[in-house]
């Protein structure tokens, strides 16, 4: 039972190799194939969960070296991490089953699930790597397949983001790359269990090569997660991308990075170096300016895929924020934020496609009367944009309450109002096309949706999560909290 998260990327990876082969096959259609990959990874990931809450956390030495090195690293962030991937690019996928065939010619769909398999498997392999080669590995394993899918679907601007978002996240890579070498110059380990307790010491000898490393973590996985302002890949990378991943790089690709330099701070550089740079009050400050610079920038969108982007930034900045509250409350927060924006950012991008996969309509004021055409997909778009707002009984509360509780248990409670002043940007923005859906010019009576069935179970499902962890959030607060323990142990 133990070997069950390496068993995840074996069967990611091979299956990645095989598809394209078996792609060639008659009347063969890869996005099955992958379908069945992601399910039986997520029975994996359910498994080891069930293992983690029996045994305990525990560590996997590869090889059976049993010392300081290559080390997979499984407590409740991992687990938390493995079951909102999987079930969350499981649900994305079986939406592509119906989306893709209208968006990729058909000679690029096995390509695309090879490259969707390979970055779910990169995604799963950097929450669990205890060793900052492994997680160097996968950092660019995942950036190069997050290109991959925004630039596989035809066209010149799906192109342009792609080259925008490589060379970015590329300087990001490099970034990284100097802090590992900078904290391997003054430790002589790469071991994240070992860095912990060789940091203190190193640090009374050489306290600048510290800073700057974490300086260089902080900002370069701050590009790869949109921290503002380092976010100008984003909003060009997830407007045009297709709707699936679209709906990953939101729901999941961005939130992994934060949760890999939360693990870099926490864990081995631990809450008081990270509060002597001053680093919580830079980022705080930087996430409040996301925060409002990217609602802001929303409300003045017209095109709707661009506006759940630069949505995103605003989004992502309450998780910094959480984070850099470094107290128990405000990571929690942050850790039920990334689960929660996981599901409800995803289904309002696939909802989004669903819209142009019917109707070919981007543009916000041509959404006027859309409910009735498309009742199914506008309800569900409903219920993710009362989320963002952060509505009682709706999932995004419960992650504005606890943020709201951390500033409070921080001792800052200037950024409750901050939070409470979002909130009423996102209802600027998203509530006005709920509006004009539904109490727009009516359009004769309520049609069904029409749209293939995959895209309409995946959306029905996100949205019964997001209604479950909204009213009865009791299983998913308890395993956050056991993350956050661990994440700050």
């Amino acid at each position: 039972m133990s070997h069950l998260p390496v068993l995840i990327l074996v069967v990611y990876f091979a299956a990645a190799l095989l598809l394209p082969l078996l792609a060639k096959l008659k009347n063969s259609f890869p996005g099955w194939g992958a379908l069945a990959v992601t399910s039986l990874a997520l029975l994996l990931s359910i498994a080891s969960a069930l293992y983690v809450g029996e045994n305990g956390p525990y560590s996997y030495f590869p090889g059976g070296h049993g010392g300081p090195g290559i080390e997979i690293t499984v407590d409740w962030v991992t687990v938390l991490m493995h079951l909102t991937i999987n079930l969350v690019g499981l649900l994305i996928l079986v939406y592509s089953l119906g989306d893709l065939k209208s968006e990729l010619h058909p000679d690029s769909l096995p390509a695309y699930y090879s490259i969707y398999l390979v970055m779910l498997a990169a995604l799963n392999g950097l929450v669990m790597a205890g060793d900052l080669f492994n997680l160097y590995i996968f950092i660019e394993i995942c950036t190069i397949a997050a290109c991959a899918l925004v630039a596989i679907k035809p066209g010149k601007l799906c192109l342009e983001a792609g080259l925008k978002y490589m060379f970015l996240s590329t300087l990001g890579s490099g970034m990284i790359l100097l802090g590992i070498g900078l904290v391997y110059m003054v430790t002589g380990e790469l071991n994240m269990g070992a860095l912990s307790e060789a940091i203190p010491l190193a640090f009374s000898s050489y306290p600048w090569n510290i800073y700057v490393a974490m300086s260089l973590f902080i900002v370069g996985f701050g590009i790869k997660s949109a921290l503002f302002p380092l976010h100008v890949w984003l909003p060009d990378a997830h407007a045009s991308a297709a709707a699936p991943s679209s709906a990953i790089h939101s729901g999941l690709i961005i939130k992994v990075f934060i949760i890999v330099v939360a693990r870099l701070i926490f864990q081995i550089f631990g809450a008081n170096l990270f509060a002597a740079i001053p680093a919580p009050e830079v980022i705080l400050l930087l996430s409040t300016i996301g925060i409002f610079a990217g609602s802001v920038l929303a409300i003045a969108q017209t095109d709707i895929k661009r506006m759940l982007a630069y949505s995103t930034i605003a989004q992502i900045s309450y998780i910094f924020m959480g984070f850099a509250l470094a107290v128990p409350s405000g990571i929690m927060g942050g850790l039920l934020h990334i689960v929660n924006h996981g599901i409800m950012k995803s289904m309002l991008f696939l909802a989004a496609g669903a819209i142009i996969y019917k109707t070919g309509i981007r543009k916000i004021d041509e959404l006027r009367g859309i409910g009735f055409r498309m009742p199914l997909t506008m309800s569900i778009f409903s219920i993710g944009a009362l989320s963002m707002v952060g509505i009682p009984g709706f999932s995004g509360f419960i992650s504005k309450y606890y943020l709201a509780f951390g500033a409070l248990e921080a001792g800052k409670p200037i950024y409750v109002a901050v939070i409470l002043a979002s909130s009423l940007l996102n209802a600027i923005y998203y509530l006005p096309i709920v509006v004009r859906a539904f109490l727009g010019h009516k359009e004769g009576k309520f049609v069904w949706d029409q749209l293939p069935w995959p895209m309409a179970t995946a959306m029905v499902i996100m949205a019964a999560f997001n209604l479950l962890f909204g009213i009865l959030p009791g299983s998913l607060l308890r395993l956050v909290e056991l993350a956050a323990t661990a994440l700050l142990s």
